[in-house]
């Protein structure tokens, strides 16, 4: 899920600035409207996202589970008080709407990844933020979507490694231990070992990007990217 996929999705064929738009707009109005209908109206736009890219919501999902642990323990530790009531439901409530709505941006940027190229992705962020800013977001994104699911295959072959040495008998702190020292050390050998082969490639920090065109399709993707930006000027209006 956090790797581009080949298809021929209605996303796949937007033209990847007009995906950036509507994630940013999504974003924008994610943080800004925190009513239920607004949320309620946010989860079927995410939904539909995610159809537009051929992504299943419970594969979605599943893709973010690392996510999804911390956004399940910030309401419970937004209701704990240090005194009377000792437990506070209204701000559990609050944060929990506010975590949702964070794994709903979560969702819209999984649909996003799968069906947007790394150079293209790359492309799209250094056309729309002009100089060295640009080229320096675009080459870190470009780098973390390539590292991202190498680091995440080697931590998957530490915790195999350790189910066939009967390492699940451990105790769970001493597991998470070992696999945060071994998965950093896979981490640092990764850099390095990129580090190396950007050398040997002769790194360009300003390389010839794919083209880029707008067509037909990205009309409705720019004017929701529009209508949700624009929103988020009318926060007094309840929703």
């Amino acid at each position: 899920m956090l790797t581009y996929v080949p298809d021929d999705t209605l996303a796949h064929r937007l033209d990847p600035r007009s995906k950036l738009a509507v994630q940013l707009g999504f974003a924008a109005a994610a943080l800004t409207h925190t009513g239920p209908r607004a949320t309620l109206v946010l989860t079927g736009l995410a939904i539909g996202m995610l159809a537009a890219a051929g992504v299943s919501p419970i594969r979605a999902v599943i893709a973010a589970r690392y996510a999804l642990v911390i956004l399940s323990l910030a309401p419970l530790l937004a209701a704990v008080t240090l005194g009377p009531p000792w437990i506070d439901i209204d701000a559990g409530l609050t944060t929990a709407l506010a975590s949702y709505r964070v794994l709903l941006v979560l969702l819209v940027s999984t649909a996003a990844v799968r069906s947007t190229r790394v150079r293209d992705s790359r492309a799209a962020i250094q056309r729309t933020i002009p100089g060295r800013p640009g080229h320096l977001l675009g080459i870190g994104v470009a780098l973390l979507f390539r590292f991202l699911p190498v680091l995440r295959a080697d931590i998957q072959t530490i915790r195999d490694a350790m189910a066939a040495r009967l390492g699940t008998r451990r105790r769970a702190h001493e597991r998470a231990e070992m696999i945060a020292l071994l998965g950093l050390s896979r981490a640092f050998d990764r850099a390095d070992r990129l580090s190396l082969a950007l050398r040997a490639r002769c790194f360009a920090w300003d390389p010839t990007l794919p083209p880029l065109s707008f067509s037909r399709l990205d009309v409705p993707a720019l004017l929701l990217a529009t209508t949700l930006l624009c929103s988020t000027l009318l926060t007094t209006i309840p929703l």
